[in-house]
């Protein structure tokens, strides 16, 4: 099969030939549609974040395709299924093997390309939201980076349990987040969202917060929080270091949870995907979850995908596509 491969430490990737992997017990192979761009993977070409132990070494932590064979023990599932996946590596390839508990039948309301983008964001989104800050349906939510996929994941997510949203984005991404459903979008260039939102909720502050930004925001974050709330660091882009008011977590009994996604157990990643298929399933059939694409482009492509995700000119997600046979 072909796959990108990283060259010339990260400075170039490169389509080419390397070995089809095959599935081991309980695992099945799919024959990949389409992969989607992740931070991450900008961070891997890099060396600066090799993937877990026994991982593929290939870019790519998710995909949508067919599955081409099943491994022993698998039953639930059968060649020409249509299925997306989370991974740990491996989707920008034409074949990639994913544990059997993390695959997900794409819903039928959306196209086989089209699901690419959903499993990494709205898994994030998910767990850090329902699971790490302990979501419930109508609490505040200020979600940073808000036009990123993660973002538009959360955002959706958010609105579908009929929370009200704040967000921060870049002024041009504005406009598009107020057609997601979100209450005030704030220009994270030029106003200070923490006043901005202190006005708004006349010092009442949010119940919780996602970050990917991480060290310039804390401060602000813990001051906006309300009593009990959750502040979740789930990115750096902003530093790691940074210095935290003990009395004041006290004071407000504030949790602040740093959490990834990547590392975790496929134990645990699958016992994440059963209660994220009962949560947000029924809402992609409904239309209520969309997954939200800036662009396509065919794998060969690749450098220019992720040039603009590195300039951070894009909402959504960039899908990368493999087989345009598979629909």
């Amino acid at each position: 099969m072909k796959a990108i491969s990283v060259r010339d430490q990260g400075q170039t990737l490169s389509w080419e030939d390397v070995p089809t992997p095959q599935p081991g017990p309980g695992e099945v192979l799919i024959k990949v549609a389409a992969t989607s761009c992740n931070r991450a993977d900008l961070l891997q070409r890099r060396g600066l974040y090799p993937p877990p132990e026994g991982a593929s070494p290939i870019l790519g932590l998710d995909a949508s395709g067919v599955i081409e064979a099943v491994g022993d023990g698998v039953s639930q599932w059968q060649p020409g299924d249509r299925v997306c996946t989370l991974l740990a590596g491996g989707g920008y390839a034409e074949y990639v093997t994913s544990p059997a508990g993390l695959v997900l039948e794409i819903p039928s309301t959306i196209r086989l390309v089209e699901a690419a983008a959903i499993p990494e964001v709205f898994y994030t989104a998910f767990v850090n939201i329902f699971l790490e800050a302990e979501f419930e349906p109508g609490e505040s939510v200020l979600i940073h980076a808000a036009a990123s996929g993660v973002g538009t994941a959360a955002v959706q997510i958010c609105r579908a349990f009929d929370s009200p949203v704040f967000a921060t984005a870049s002024q041009k991404k504005l406009d598009f987040l107020h057609q997601l459903g979100v209450e005030v979008a704030i220009d994270r260039e030029n106003e200070d969202f923490s006043a901005r939102i202190d006005q708004l909720t006349e010092h009442g502050g949010v119940d919780i917060i996602l970050d990917p930004v991480g060290a310039s925001y804390f401060e602000r974050n813990l001051h906006l929080l309300k009593e009990r709330g959750r502040l979740v660091v789930i990115g750096l882009l902003g530093g790691a270091e940074s210095e935290i008011s003990l009395s004041r977590l006290l004071r407000r009994r504030l949790r602040v949870i740093g959490s990834v996604l990547r590392s975790r157990s496929v134990e645990e990643k699958v016992e994440i995907t059963k209660k994220l298929k009962s949560t947000l399933w029924p809402l992609f059939d409904t239309g209520e979850l969309q997954p939200i694409i800036d662009k396509t482009f065919p794998i060969e492509k690749v450098e220019k995908a992720h040039q603009l995700l590195e300039d951070n000119a894009t909402i959504g997600k960039i899908v990368l596509t493999i087989d345009d046979n598979l629909g």
